[in-house]
C-alpha cells in the first residue's frame, strides 16, 4: 500500500500539494474514481478517493478517518550532533522514524565538525520513511542549537547522556523504565567534552552507555531509539 502525506488535511475534501498530486497522477498514474490512502502526520489515517485527477492540484475525497496505530504514551526525544558526512545523519533520521521517535534536535558541540544542516532537506528524508513505514506520526525535527544552551531547557522525563567513559557503567537498556518520557544526549564524533559531560551533569542528566562497543554518532543514535522501543513494548 503506497501512504501519502498531507499535514494541512481538510475534511471531506481536500487539495494536495503539487508535489504529491505529481506523484499520484502522473508518477502512480491513479484516476477520478481510484481509492488512495493518507496520512496527517498527526497521528490520523484517511482512506480516499480522487475526485479531480489535477497532476498539479490533485482533489480527494475523504471517505473514511482512523487513528493510526503507531500512537504511543510517551514522548522520545533525542538531542544529536549532525555528522561530517550528512548521509550519515540523514540514515540516522530514517531509522529512527522507522523504529519510532518523536522529536529530534541537532546540537551543536564543542567537537562538531558540520554545523550546518539543510532543515527542509532532512525533513523530507523524514517524511519519505514515514509513508514508507506506513507511520501515522511525523517526528518533529528542531532546527540546530548549541548544545549549551539545549541541555538547559527544561524536559519533563528521564534524561540521559551517552558517553564513552571506563567510569560509565550504566546501561540504557536497565536505566530506563517503561513508561516515562526520555531524552537522551549523543554526541558527535570524538564524543562529548569533559566540560559538555560535566555541565549535563549538572543539569539533571544521567551518565549511560549503550553497550560495550565504540559506536559511530549515527549507530549510537540507532540502538538508543530502539532500545526505549523495545523496553515500552
Amino acid at each position: 500500500m503506497n501512504l501519502f502525506y498531507s499535514p494541512n488535511i481538510v475534511e471531506p475534501v481536500t487539495t494536495l500539494s503539487e508535489e504529491e498530486s505529481k506523484h499520484i497522477i502522473r508518477v502512480l498514474r491513479k484516476t477520478v474514481g481510484d481509492i488512495v490512502f493518507f496520512t496527517d502526520g498527526k497521528g490520523y489515517n484517511y482512506k480516499c478517493i480522487i475526485v479531480d485527477a489535477n497532476s498539479k492540484k490533485c482533489v480527494i475525497e475523504i471517505t473514511e478517518k482512523t487513528i493510526g496505530k503507531d500512537k504511543r504514551d510517551t514522548i522520545l526525544q533525542i538531542a544529536i550532533a549532525p555528522t561530517k558526512n550528512i548521509t550519515r545523519y540523514e540514515w540516522f533520521l530514517e531509522k529512527s522514524t522507522e523504529i519510532g521517535i518523536d522529536i529530534i534536535t541537532p546540537i551543536i558541540c564543542y567537537h562538531s565538525e558540520r554545523k550546518e544542516i539543510k532543515v527542509d532537506r532532512l525533513n523530507k528524508v523524514i517524511t519519505s520513511a514515514m509513508k514508507q513505514s506506513l507511520k501515522s506520526y511525523h517526528p518533529k525535527l528542531n532546527n540546530k542549537q548549541r548544545y549549551n544552551d539545549f541541555i538547559k531547557q527544561d524536559f519533563d522525563g528521564y534524561k540521559y547522556i551517552a558517553y564513552i567513559d571506563d567510569e560509565v557503567t550504566n546501561e540504557l537498556f536497565e536505566q530506563y523504565i517503561p513508561g516515562n518520557n526520555a531524552l537522551i544526549l549523543i554526541g558527535p564524533e570524538g564524543d562529548f567534552s569533559k566540560e559538555e559531560f560535566n555541565l549535563a551533569k549538572q543539569n539533571g542528566f544521567v551518565p549511560i552507555r549503550l553497550g560495550k562497543s565504540r559506536l559511530r554518532t549515527e549507530t549510537a543514535g540507532i540502538v538508543a531509539c530502539h532500545t526505549i522501543a523495545l523496553k515500552n513494548l
